[in-house]
């Protein structure tokens, strides 16, 4: 099954989300075009993903260094890591409520679902090109500008690597390394939840649950460093 090509009202709305009008309608056509599509003719995103990428990560850095004067390389590198991450390419495709002028066949499903972040990342990345494209960097800056520069000034936005941060601050005043034991699996096997426990002699366990047996060690790690005041908490989104 093949999927619908882009109508004009929805080119008209992509056009007024990303606030630039396109020359060439070939590139916001491929920009939301899944490899699953099975259009015949026009390529998908995939290419327009890796030059997103690093557009993206100019004019983040580029903010990011006349944003925070006095911080350090570290700190801007840890700032830059987490706002071109998957995670925060997806969050700003929800936003904008890009799935529904995803053009996929009918095996990717439920592009709303947790199991579709990287496709949601990825053409939020193949936009940001097509902008480049057809417009030249100015258009793709604004239009980065409009949806990170919030998330660039967020209280945790320069926070490390939670099992890192962890680890070290473990070392430094216990001589130990942190445990992690996984203390339940849960679900079907395509939307498992897992729930890990780490444990730092000298200091109360803690606890968290998520999706992969990594995250949930960030997440019970992160609890811990909150906890203890190594980082403060971040601000519950409303």
């Amino acid at each position: 099954m093949k999927a619908k090509a882009l109508s004009a009202d929805d080119r008209s709305k992509l056009e007024e989300l990303t606030g630039h009008r396109f020359a060439d309608q070939q590139w916001l056509d491929r920009a939301l075009t899944h490899a699953s599509a099975g259009l015949a003719k026009g390529p998908n995103y995939e290419r327009l993903e890796f030059l997103g990428d690093r557009v993206l990560g100019l004019c983040v850095a580029e903010l990011l260094f006349q944003t925070f004067r006095t911080a350090t390389e570290g700190e801007l590198s840890v700032r830059l890591n987490q706002l071109v991450s998957a995670e925060s390419c997806a969050q700003v495709a929800d936003e904008l409520e890009l799935h529904r002028y995803i053009r996929t066949g009918s095996d990717v499903k439920k592009l709303t679902g947790k199991r579709m972040l990287n496709v949601r990342a990825d053409v939020v990345e193949s936009l940001i090109a097509a902008l480049y494209l057809d417009g030249g960097l100015e258009p793709a800056r604004r239009f980065i500008l409009r949806n990170w520069r919030d998330r660039a000034t967020r209280a945790d936005g320069a926070r490390r690597d939670a099992k890192t941060e962890l680890q070290e601050w473990a070392h430094a005043k216990f001589g130990l390394t942190p445990s992690y034991r996984i203390d339940d699996r849960s679900g079907p096997d395509h939307d498992p939840r897992f729930t890990v426990t780490v444990e730092v002699k000298g200091v109360p366990p803690e606890t968290g649950s998520d999706r992969s047996k990594r995250a949930a060690e960030q997440v019970a790690a992160t609890k811990m460093l909150e906890r203890e005041g190594i980082w403060p908490k971040a601000p519950a989104e409303g």
